[in-house]
């Protein structure tokens, strides 16, 4: 079934043009309220007679009010109970999910897009994210008119007052008892988003010295300039501070980057690398067809496998399930951590690398030491979603001849995103004016032929 709404990570849009409009949303709660309650019921998440629940939780963005109201409504008119729990990341609402046994959970939120998109992506009961043949079934019942249950069986709302205090008492719970962060100066850079409350509060409760940024939310300003997307705005903050670290999440708080303290920028990749050096009898890591070579490669000295993804956590996630391994993620800065968490987390991964610079008694730097990343160059081409990139001849002839000139030596990876309309374009290798020529030369390639 060729899936109209949903992407690789929910659904996601400009707000006010379609998907992204208060009567969609409206009908897209009805819609999984139907669905998901009947899996929860059939896996025994509750019993007849009982109303289910659903949380719902959105970032920092203004039209996280509205979209919200419209998802309550639709939840109720499905006779489903809502607990509202305001603005936190979105591993904190699979945390919850999960912890109050609840039917779904739901997140108002478009990630690193900038305040004027926004998205609505779902949690199955136990806080996985939901698979494709269960995002398939909402689909097809968004199709059929929206109905409403009789008065007497409609779904009640409630706000979740401790939300954040649970969520902030789990992240620390997945750092060794052993351990604290005392002595340590960090830049915690918000991103204005989900996070503003929550990450500083963490990371200063296990002893840090923390210096808050980027955590001043006006509904208007998330991700812009600062956070993952933007992580110059850390890189200066970590300088001027003379700081240690600097994490930098990103607007919904499931991506993460460290810059060190001579202003280093670390990616997903690195991240990764620190924490699997640091797990003995670790089998496995699971990346993206977009993780570095030089990663790839450093792994394999180290005896640990690797395996390749589509990239998308959710496709991650997939692939670790089917392998049995706990670790994986993206360059990007998404990074799970199945032995403490169902999903990608910044503030858990961020943690996870802190306790292995600790136990090591490594800088960042140090523990990076043996890893010799490839340059790698992407761009982004912005083009219609219709468009045939596939099949036009000026396109793959500019990539046959960067594979030409790369002589095995590296890769290209053409690939639309699954979240915006755009083309990315990936070329890795071991010659750094290469790569970006060739990069620049396809993207071009790709402008040509989509007249953009």
């Amino acid at each position: 079934m060729a899936r109209r709404y949903f992407g690789t990570d929910g659904v996601r849009g400009r707000v006010g043009e379609p998907p992204i409009t208060p009567e969609f949303a409206l009908r897209l709660g009805f819609a999984a309220g139907e669905t998901l309650v009947a899996h929860a019921r059939d896996a025994g998440h509750h019993r007849d007679g009982e109303r289910p629940a659903v949380l719902i939780g959105k970032d920092t963005r203004i039209s996280g009010y509205m979209l919200e109201a419209a998802l309550e409504a639709g939840f109720s008119a499905a006779g489903v109970d809502v607990m509202l729990c305001g603005p936190l990341p979105t591993p904190a609402i699979a945390y919850l999910t999960r912890a109050l046994r609840l039917a779904a959970g739901v997140v108002i939120s478009a990630s690193h897009n900038p305040y004027d998109d926004n998205g609505i992506k779902f949690f199955a009961a136990g806080g996985w994210k939901l698979p494709d043949a269960l995002e398939e079934e909402i689909e097809a019942r968004l199709e059929a008119p929206m109905g409403c249950k009789p008065s007497a069986q409609l779904g009640r709302a409630r706000r979740v007052d401790d939300a954040a205090g649970r969520y902030i008492e789990f992240c620390k719970s997945t750092f060794p008892n052993e351990l604290d962060l005392k002595g340590l100066k960090l830049v915690v850079d918000c991103a204005h988003g989900a996070a503003y409350h929550v990450a500083p509060k963490v990371f200063h409760e296990l002893g840090a010295e923390v210096v808050a940024v980027a955590a001043q939310p006006d509904g208007l300003n998330i991700n812009a300039g600062v956070g993952a997307t933007a992580p110059k705005f850390l890189q200066q903050e970590v300088l001027a501070h003379q700081a240690d670290l600097g994490l930098a999440l990103d607007g919904d708080a499931d991506r993460l980057l460290v810059v060190d303290a001579a202003g280093r920028l670390y990616d997903g990749d690195e991240l990764l690398y620190v924490i699997a050096r640091n797990r003995p009898g670790l089998v496995g890591v699971v990346g993206t067809l977009m993780s570095n070579l030089g990663f790839e490669q450093a792994l394999s000295r180290l005896g640990i496998g690797f395996a390749r993804a589509k990239v998308g956590d959710r496709y991650v996630l997939e692939l670790m399930q089917e392998r049995g391994w706990t670790l994986g993620g993206e360059n990007s800065g998404h990074i799970i951590c199945l032995d403490r968490h169902t999903t990608g987390d910044g503030i858990v991964a961020a943690l996870q690398v802190l306790a292995a610079l600790r136990e090591r008694g490594e800088t960042l730097r140090e523990a990076c030491a043996d890893l010799t990343m490839f340059p790698q160059k992407l761009v982004n081409v912005r083009l219609a979603r219709a468009f045939d990139w596939q099949n036009d001849a000026g396109i793959q002839a500019a990539r046959a001849r960067a594979e030409k000139l790369l002589d095995g030596q590296g890769r290209v990876l053409l690939r639309p995103s699954g979240t915006e309309p755009v083309l990315r374009v990936m070329v890795e290798g071991a010659d750094a004016a290469l790569v970006e020529a060739q990069a620049e030369a396809i993207a071009a390639a790709v402008r040509q032929a989509a007249n953009v």
